[in-house]
């Protein structure tokens, strides 16, 4: 679905995916939409489209060569033809194809008449007419019956691919619950479009795609998107620690979502503060892991950035943080609404000092609550900043999801400390806020307030143990070098390589290149080429077994989308 940034493409392309899903089939979807706030109307920059692939079977991609485009502009038609393969199925609403309109995108003659779409099956309809006339029972002036034209091709898809429609009709129900002249005008214009599909012989097949009911372990499935998912796995993990979760966060595309979705539920004991910045942001979720909170910043590149000093502070205090970078086009301000993972080395290095982080990396949009679950397990059990990594493709694709069983989340529950924990030479017990755990070299996670574990906290290096603050060298070294072993010892399971044909070359991905890759490897098998597939999920630290998997193939093989971030750190680390 392609037209302006008015035209309601994320809305139909919504409910084409709800129904979709609801009917049983799988599915990946891409939205895709300007920066600005309002782009020019009828230009290219200005599209706004909504794609979407589903099956009867396992897919990991919103594919590259669509079956069908409803363009409802030429601007819409033009930014993606060039997608489509031939014998594709267009649908143009030609209402919008006047001279002016066609200029403005350089269309020196009407596409629909010039013979250059004669490698595609054309469906020339009037929309908006149509919309209009189905509307004219009610009492709206032409601007807001036009409105409902998203509606009326979404009824003549629903049609096309027998999709339900029993969901959509009380969707718009009750968005408009408040203007039901509006609700019924809509649910009108949906059925006018199915009706039309009907009825005209314009069409002459309609597609049936049965659920994907082999591709799929049973349980109970939910459409969702990846920072809904991320979203909920913040609220399980601090329902399994038994923590209260804080999000101090700034609003930022594509990572606002997760403020506006948690903010919704206080009765999970989430508390949400919209900071007036990206730093007030993060320094406030810094004092509630201070207090004894699960605590949580969203941002993206540009707010990592501003967020990095904070990000060190909380190495230097050794306090859990999850730090969501919902990575997009850089640098600067970039390119807010498209995606690139070209963060890792930001992730990895973006700090003064000698500050190592972990780094967590979801691979598709449902993986990303156990990508956060992951993470919070990270950040509470060696009390550190954790960075998850997911972007916004993940955040905005959306896929089936199993809900899972309460039982098959894991225990995320810690010890704040409770007393004393060291002898002085003296005899005297003390609390050392520095003294470690032997196996996670974690310090003590100690709840201001409780009597006796008074210590001091700040920025400047401390003394290993007491806390105290020390400028001397050797203290300096050995604390450079505990908080490094500290993230070295993240216990992190192996890397699992999927290969079947013992191929001699392998491909690696890290993050949401695992649907793009996973569809290019089965393709490659089909064709009967042998490779060999791995995934990562831990970015710092690497799993164990990696170098000797990477030493074990003649080549290796990392897409990404950045200019070789993963191949710089492999390379470093491997000498592959």
């Amino acid at each position: 679905f392609a037209g302006d940034s008015g035209d309601g493409m994320q809305l139909t392309g919504d409910r084409f995916t709800s129904e979709t899903a609801s009917f049983g089939n799988d599915l990946s979807t891409l939205p895709n939409f300007p920066a600005e706030i309002r782009a020019p109307a009828g230009t290219l920059p200005g599209v706004s489209s909504f794609q979407l692939h589903f099956a009867d079977h396992d897919i990991l991609t919103p594919g590259d060569a669509p079956n069908v485009l409803v363009a409802m502009n030429p601007a819409a038609l033009k930014a993606n033809v060039g997608d489509l393969p031939r014998g594709a199925e267009i649908i143009v609403d030609t209402d919008e194809f006047t001279k002016r309109a066609m200029q403005k995108v350089g269309y020196e003659t009407s596409p629909l008449e010039d013979g250059s779409l004669d490698g595609y099956s054309l469906h020339p309809v009037p929309l908006t007419t149509l919309t209009v006339e189905a509307l004219k029972e009610f009492d709206l002036s032409r601007k807001e019956a036009e409105r409902s034209k998203n509606m009326f091709a979404l009824g003549l898809l629903s049609w096309m691919y027998h999709r339900p429609t029993e969901g959509t009709e009380q969707f718009l129900k009750q968005k408009f619950a408040k203007k039901p002249q509006i609700a019924e005008a809509n649910i009108a214009a949906f059925r006018a479009g199915w009706n039309f599909g009907e009825t005209t012989e314009d069409f002459a097949v309609s597609y049936e795609v049965a659920p994907a009911a082999t591709a799929f372990p049973v349980g109970t499935y939910r459409n969702i998107s990846g920072n809904l998912a991320l979203a909920y796995g913040l609220i399980a993990a601090s329902h399994q620690a038994d923590l209260p979760l804080f999000l101090g966060s700034y609003p930022i595309t594509p990572a606002s979502d997760i403020l506006h979705e948690l903010s919704r539920h206080k009765n999970f004991g989430v508390r949400t503060f919209q900071a007036e910045d990206e730093i007030a942001g993060i320094g406030a979720a810094l004092g509630a892991a201070f207090g004894g909170s699960l605590a949580v910043t969203t941002t993206s590149g540009p707010g990592v950035a501003l967020k990095s000093e904070t990000i060190g502070l909380a190495v230097s205090l050794e306090l859990p943080l999850l730090v969501v970078d919902i990575q997009r086009g850089g640098p600067s301000t970039g390119l807010p609404t498209k995606t690139e993972q070209a963060d890792l080395l930001q992730a990895m290095y973006g700090r003064n000092g000698e500050a190592p982080v972990p780094v967590v990396a979801p691979r598709t949009p449902a993986d990303c609550f156990d990508a956060a679950l992951e993470a919070a397990r990270i950040a509470l059990a060696y009390r550190t900043p954790v960075m998850l990594l997911s972007d916004g493709y993940l955040a905005n694709g959306s896929e089936p999801w199993r809900i899972p069983e309460i039982d098959e989340l894991p225990d995320l529950r810690v010890q704040f400390a409770q007393g004393p924990n060291h002898t002085l030479d003296d005899g005297t017990e003390v609390f050392w806020p520095y003294k470690r755990d032997p196996h996670t070299l974690a310090r003590p996670w100690a709840v201001p307030g409780t009597p006796g574990l008074e210590h001091r906290i700040g920025g400047i290096e401390k003394e290993d143990g007491s806390g105290n603050i020390s400028y001397a060298p050797a203290n300096h070294d050995r604390m450079v070098r505990l908080r490094q072993a500290k993230i070295g010892g993240i216990d992190v399971p192996d890397i699992e390589v999927d290969d079947p044909d013992h191929a001699t070359a392998l491909v690696l991905g890290w993050g949401s290149t695992y649907g793009p890759i996973t569809a290019a490897v089965r393709r490659l098998r089909r064709a009967g080429i042998p490779i060999a597939q791995a995934h990562l999920r831990h970015l710092n630290p690497f799993p164990g077994n990696l170098g000797e998997v990477l030493r074990s193939y003649d080549k290796v093989v990392i897409p990404e989308m950045n200019l070789g971030q993963l191949a710089t750190l492999i390379r470093a680390k491997y000498l592959v």
